[in-house]
């Protein structure tokens, strides 16, 4: 969409009929602030299309993008199948030049086997480009239109002048676009997740032990935020990282660097520590009522991985109800825009409510899991008079806990002193 914005013709292909039908009909599948109307005004200017065809696709373009998913597959690898296999069928249909662009996350050296597979279909004019995407989940067009940096990995100096000629309107302010070799592209990706997963996961352990030894992780991120070399983003503790990308791009670089017989020790440390981050929560739950859940009503504020995005894949809300769930709780629950995926997960066993208001009546605690704005300011006093028991949970640390003490709430948060 944004492409189409910045004055391209673009054509979106895939093989799920139904998605392309209520694309066509401007209906986005997913929920991405500001997405909707960007695509429906690049429709109705003619520059943005959806088909099924894929010869029509590829006959189309000068550019193709591929922008598959890699699932994790069993032993923790990425799953190229889906990208090979598109590969294939776009190698059968190829006339003429093309530059072949790898979107997806990919392991390190996937360029070449692309260039492999088009090798042996005799197409020696289709040059190959690694470029991963570096957008986040909810602020998705303004990384698009204002990126960072544009990671180009390419051998081929015309795909070189190509993209660079295709990124120009969105760094104009002078952020780099740097073109690199296929290899180091596709693990400029797995290096990026990595070490954010890694300070988001340092953080979380360092308020672990602030609650074992009475310190408050809210001024311990301050103090080293303020350090230029280590920045203040990324390092709010809360109840692990979720989504599509850190967690299975973790994994994926753990599986390449034992593929080359090396063992990346401190991200299986950070992999095994979001786990056990994730049911954190849910412990405090179950310590607070001494394990005894089987009379309780718990309301889940927040289910997707973060705010504003629809994303429940590897969400700590699901590792949380499901903990709570075995201990015998009832569960209430609200998210903005979630609760149709929380539905599909688990069906009748929870209940789902349209506004945060009414998932607390007659609950014995509320526990905070994502930190939409929403919830940041609610009325305790109402909170109080609807709830049975006054517990809250803050797994995002968004409130004030000598406030909510003061005001007759039993507070627990993350790394906040001893709790």
């Amino acid at each position: 969409a944004c492409f189409a914005g910045t004055g391209n013709d673009v054509l979106c292909m895939d093989i799920d009929e139904d998605k392309i039908r209520k694309l066509s009909q401007g209906v986005i599948p997913i929920y991405e602030p500001g997405l909707e109307e960007l695509v429906k005004r690049n429709m109705h200017e003619a520059r943005l299309d959806f088909t099924t065809d894929l010869g029509a696709a590829v006959e189309r373009s000068d550019v193709l993008f591929l922008c598959l998913p890699t699932p994790q597959a069993n032993d923790g690898s990425a799953d190229l199948s889906r990208v090979l296999g598109v590969v294939e069928r776009i190698a059968d249909l190829i006339k003429g030049p093309k530059v072949l662009v790898s979107k997806s996350t990919v392991p390190v050296g996937t360029a070449d086997k692309i260039k492999q597979i088009m090798a042996e279909r005799g197409h020696a004019d289709v040059d190959v480009v690694s470029n991963p995407e570096f957008l986040k989940e909810g602020a998705a067009i303004q990384d698009s239109m204002k990126p960072d940096r544009i990671i180009v990995g390419t051998s081929s100096r015309r795909a070189a002048d190509i993209m660079n000629e295709l990124y120009a309107p969105f760094v104009r302010t002078g952020n780099p676009v740097m073109i690199m070799d296929e290899r180091s592209a596709e693990m400029t990706k797995y290096a990026a997740n990595a070490i954010l997963a890694t300070k988001i996961t340092f953080m979380n352990e360092m308020a672990n032990l602030c609650t074992m030894t009475g310190a408050d992780v809210d001024w311990v991120r301050k103090g080293i935020g303020s350090d230029p070399r280590i920045g203040q983003q990324f390092l709010f503790p809360g109840v692990g990282y979720g989504g599509s990308c850190f967690p299975k791009d973790v994994k994926a670089l753990i599986n390449t660097a034992h593929e080359y017989d090396y063992e990346f020790e401190i991200l299986k440390a950070v992999d095994n520590v979001n786990e056990r981050q994730k049911a954190i929560m849910a412990e405090k739950v179950k310590r607070h009522f001494v394990g005894k859940l089987k009379d309780k009503t718990i309301a889940i504020w927040g289910l997707a991985f973060k705010p504003n995005t629809d994303d429940l894949r590897e969400a700590p809300s699901i590792t949380i109800i499901r903990t709570l769930l075995e201990a015998g709780a009832t569960i209430h629950a609200h998210d903005p825009v979630a609760n149709e995926g929380a539905r599909a997960i688990f069906g009748d066993r929870i209940k789902l409510f349209k506004n945060y208001d009414d998932s607390i009546e007659g609950t014995d605690a509320v526990v905070v899991v994502t930190e939409w704005n929403e919830f940041r300011r609610p009325d305790f006093d109402r909170m109080k008079s609807l709830m049975r028991t006054h517990v809250i949970f803050d797994g995002r640390n968004i409130y004030s806990p000598s406030l909510l003490e003061k005001l007759g709430f039993a507070y627990y948060g993350i790394g906040r002193g001893r709790q």
